[in-house]
């Protein structure tokens, strides 16, 4: 499939023991650094347009930098932010760099909270401004924020405008800026009310700033912000005087997971990173509840709170289709489950002729859906096997070595060549680069005689099927290629963190649509603009119908299944070509445990999600249709 972008990956760790105790126990202090980068490069594949950490010391003086933060764009940012951090410490004599107390004193990014995001983009914006982690300032530490997170919110607007009516002015109007103008004011209130309480007691002086730190409550800014959030996230915080938080939104949309000891708080976006960087099993790794944060105070201590009630459980099925590593037990049987599923599908598909059929997948992601489509068939000929031997008890030797030596066939036939880049925009330049970013291993079908199956996990766009997939599976010679799509066919967009949001970029949209005019149902296109306009007036806090869901009502999978072939097939090509989706059903029982299914069946978790599908829906028809 056409790569997906998805926000994002964080990471965050909170020391819990002087740094001269790393030292001594694993020979640097810098086992904090270490672990970030291994916990953020083992989250590469959450985003490559950008990385960026903060450091924070517990223990600097006045006049000191305490909060030190790295950010670069690019795939190769990870490298590049702690390149800088070590480039830091380049000149330092060997025992002076050895002396942890030394480095705590001196040394840049020798701190106890360290945090670590991955970002891509789902709003077009780019550009260090918007890589995080990003920072309010402050000459209060206890004041002074660093926030990153993965997610998207679907309700700006509105926290915009609950953050001016009390007076604030915003630089920017992206929401990582617009949450960090709104917890920055909710910290202030919170240092304030503590100010207050040291006065009350007669504290002065530095009295007042150690008794703020000491009874920081993060907690309660979040509890003030967090009802405003409408969409997915993870949102992650530190403030200078080393308080941490992390918190998840409570449909259970976006994923966290944390473990926790005497030396160590650590916090990411998937669980088998954890588990591979602090080498534990999965049942020492805590997966974040609903609505529930994971707070560090500023003496280390940690504990769980529920911010807000959990609502649904909505967690996002795409994330263990295809954004998460497949390395997490759980999702490694989800993904395999999946192409389980298919096996009654794909045997339709080819008629039964397992003989004269090929299995392989598309590279790579689909690879672990391959493995239970092949189980799944596997399966199915054990028992055809038995059936033939049982009925036939008077079997030759010749026809009972035929019946046991039958096999799935598996090839690999499809290899993604990763030096190549389609970096000419220029249209036919960029479609024949596209068409070679695939190669094909040659002998591995009988041209004219077998059918070529192929795995995928997902189908949004279908702009690498058109422009490179069918065209080169096409030159094996097979007499049918079908294209097998582990998950359901993707029809709307994704308001919670993943860069689809126009309703022109889905091939099952653009099949619908083509269905509609062909059979003279334009009617209905409008009827529903009508009706998408006159939603629009509701409260953006209020759960509205989605519109899209009546464009596809007249039709079934198979038919819209169909059309997209039609829309997708290159001309010159001499094969058959089928499509076969998972069903919403084979969905559900693969990962029953995560049912944040909208981008099949248009149920969106929250109100801004079914706000802006029809909103989509406005534009498409005002700006693509007429």
């Amino acid at each position: 499939m056409e790569p997906l972008k998805h926000e994002c990956g964080v990471a965050m760790i909170r020391l819990r023991k002087p740094l001269s105790y790393y030292q001594e126990k694993y020979g640097t202090w810098m086992y904090g650094l270490n672990k970030l980068y291994l916990l953020m490069e083992k989250q590469h594949n959450r985003g490559q347009e950008g990385a960026g950490l903060a450091v924070v010391k517990l223990n600097s003086q006045p006049g000191d930098e305490y909060l030190f933060r790295e950010r670069a764009e690019g795939a190769s940012a990870i490298q590049e932010i702690f390149n800088a951090v070590h480039a830091q410490f380049a000149d330092i004599p060997q025992a002076l760099l050895n002396d942890a107390d030394y480095a705590e004193r001196n040394l840049p990014f020798a701190g106890s909270c360290l945090m670590g995001h991955l970002r891509y983009s789902t709003t077009g914006k780019s550009g260090l401004t918007f890589v995080h982690p990003m920072i309010r300032r402050s000459n209060w530490r206890a004041k002074c924020l660093s926030i990153c997170g993965n997610f998207n919110l679907t309700n700006v607007s509105r926290v915009f405008e609950a953050i001016t009516s009390v007076g604030q002015h915003p630089r920017h109007v992206s929401d990582m800026h617009i949450l960090l103008e709104q917890l920055g004011h909710r910290l202030d209130r919170e240092v304030e009310r503590l100010f207050i309480e040291s006065h009350q007691h007669g504290l002065e002086g530095m009295d007042i700033t150690h008794y703020i730190e000491e009874r920081m409550n993060l907690a309660n800014v979040l509890r003030q912000c967090a009802p405003l959030w409408d969409g997915g996230f993870v949102m992650c915080g530190e403030t200078g005087s080393g308080e941490s938080y992390a918190m998840r939104d409570p449909w259970g949309i976006r994923p966290a997971f944390y473990y926790i000891d005497d030396e160590i708080v650590v916090l990411a976006s998937e669980r088998p990173v954890i588990q591979t960087v602090m080498n534990i099993p999965s049942d020492q790794v805590s997966e974040l509840r609903p609505g529930e944060a994971l707070l560090v105070s500023r003496s280390a201590e940690v504990h769980t709170e529920q911010i807000i009630e959990p609502h649904e459980n909505k967690a996002c099925s795409f994330e263990r289709i295809y954004f998460s590593r497949g390395s997490d037990e759980d999702i490694y049987l989800e993904r395999k489950a999946l192409g389980k599923q298919l096996t009654p599908a794909i045997l339709r598909s080819v008629g039964g002729d397992l003989e004269h059929s090929v299995f392989s997948f598309i590279p790579n992601t689909a690879e672990v859906a391959y493995y239970g489509m092949i189980e799944g068939l596997d399966s199915h000929l054990t028992e055809q096997k038995l059936r033939q031997i049982t009925s036939s008890p008077n079997l030759s030797e010749e026809a009972l070595h035929h019946i046991l030596t039958q096999r799935i066939r598996t090839e690999k036939v499809a290899i993604k060549d990763i030096k190549l880049r389609t970096f000419i925009s220029e249209g036919k330049s960029r479609n024949e680069l596209a068409a070679h970013v695939y190669d094909i291993t040659y002998g591995t079908v009988t041209p004219g005689v077998d059918n070529l199956v192929v795995i995928d996990d997902s189908i949004v766009r279908g702009t690498t099927l058109r422009q490179s997939i069918i065209g080169i599976l096409d030159r094996l010679g097979p007499k049918k290629i079908v294209i097998v799509s582990s998950c359901p066919q993707v029809r709307y967009p994704d308001y919670y963190g993943i860069d689809m949001s126009k309703m022109r970029e889905f091939i099952a949209f653009r099949a619908a649509i083509a269905l509609i005019k062909e059979r003279g149902m334009q009617s209905l296109l409008e009827e529903q603009y009508q009706r998408a306009l006159a939603l629009r007036q509701r409260p953006t806090t209020e759960s509205v119908e989605n519109v899209v869901k009546a464009i596809y009502a007249p039709f079934s999978a198979e038919e819209i299944a169909s059309k997209m072939v039609e829309l997708l097939r290159p001309e010159g090509i001499r094969a058959e070509v089928e499509l076969v989706f998972q069903s919403l059903e084979g969905l559900r029982r693969a990962i029953p445990h995560h049912p944040g299914d909208w981008y099949f069946s248009g149920d969106y978790p929250t109100p801004g999600g079914s706000h802006l599908v029809n909103q989509a829906f406005i534009d498409y028809i005002e700006q693509d249709h007429r």
